[in-house]
């Protein structure tokens, strides 16, 4: 569904030097990158502040073009086939939006159906839905200006829907949002994906949204891809650790056992830390044999380290 190809884009920024004098400096935002995504995934596209993720979605969606390189979705070449390509994408930027200020919500969905020339059976159909899954019905009536940001996202995603998008853009969707509208949010984004495969690429400084949705993650800095694989193997890389949690009967000494390393003790509540690579079954059965267990629990390394790691390399 997306085909990227040592992609690449430069921008001239003009910088001043001295009084009068300007001088020109080439920054590239983006180069060398190559993926490709098929119909139905879910990926998550994620990296620190000017990475270059923003403009990536800018150049997939035909806003942007290439400097170098090569972008294909849905079998168009974004930035010279922009008109046919906006009928088959949809885009939310979360600080952006799609929906007419001074219009109630309702205006600016009928206003975008006229737009996009959507059949009205089909218009109906899609706002009903999404008016239901996203509660956007008692909120038809109310001018955007009056609406929340919450409430705002919501209407952005239904609007970006309306036209039956085969692809999915989402830079911030969940930026500002409060932990039940985020839910809600990421419920939507699922079921969406599950009953209408479609594809869905995001990105977002908010790793519970990429968790949460996404089995597969790219990681992007200084402009190129650093990781491209399963959101399990990103958990792998580096110098990731797993704990497992040991609930002694009685408080004891530090655990001594092959393969982990005590890094906290609590009472009778110790902590071991071993490779994330590392199967837990053979650090059980050792400290299960040695030691009087009350309870265990393993903790996966969280993602945020994982990706702060992978970030400082």
């Amino acid at each position: 569904m997306i085909e990227v190809r040592d992609l690449s884009r430069e921008f001239t920024i003009r910088k001043r030097v001295g009084v009068v004098r300007r001088t020109s400096v080439v920054k590239r935002a983006v180069h060398d990158l190559s993926f490709e995504i098929d119909a139905g995934e879910m990926v998550g596209y994620i990296g620190p502040n000017g990475a270059g993720k923003s403009t990536t979605i800018k150049m997939l969606t035909g806003i942007l073009v290439p400097s170098g390189g090569s972008a294909i979705v849905a079998g168009l070449e974004p930035a010279r086939q922009r008109r046919e390509l906006a009928r088959r994408i949809g885009v939310v930027f979360g600080q952006r939006t799609s929906l007419w200020w001074d219009l109630p919500l309702r205006d600016s969905f009928e206003l975008l159906r006229r737009i996009y020339r959507i059949p009205d059976q089909t218009f109906q159909r899609n706002l009903d839905d999404h008016v239901a899954l996203l509660d956007l019905g008692d909120l038809m009536d109310t001018p955007v200006r009056q609406l929340s940001l919450g409430q705002r996202m919501r209407g952005d995603i239904a609007a970006a829907l309306l036209h039956d998008p085969e692809i999915l853009y989402l830079d911030e969707p969940t930026i500002g949002l409060d932990v039940i509208s985020k839910g809600r949010l990421r419920e939507f984004l699922r079921a969406l994906n599950h009953e209408r495969g479609t594809t869905l690429m995001l990105t977002t400084h908010d790793l519970q949204d990429i968790e949460a949705l996404c089995d597969r993650v790219i990681v992007i800095d200084h402009g190129t891809a650093v990781f491209d694989g399963p959101l399990s193997s990103l958990r792998l890389n580096g110098d990731a650790s797993r704990t497992l949690v040991v609930d002694l009967v009685d408080e004891a000494p530090a655990i001594s056992v092959e393969g982990a390393q005590v890094v906290k003790v609590e009472g009778p509540r110790q902590w071991l830390s071993f490779p994330a690579g590392a199967s837990a079954a053979p650090l059980v059965a050792q400290v299960a044999a040695a030691y009087d267990v009350a309870d265990l629990s393993i903790h996966e390394p969280a993602i945020e380290d994982v990706i702060r790691t992978l970030y400082g390399g």
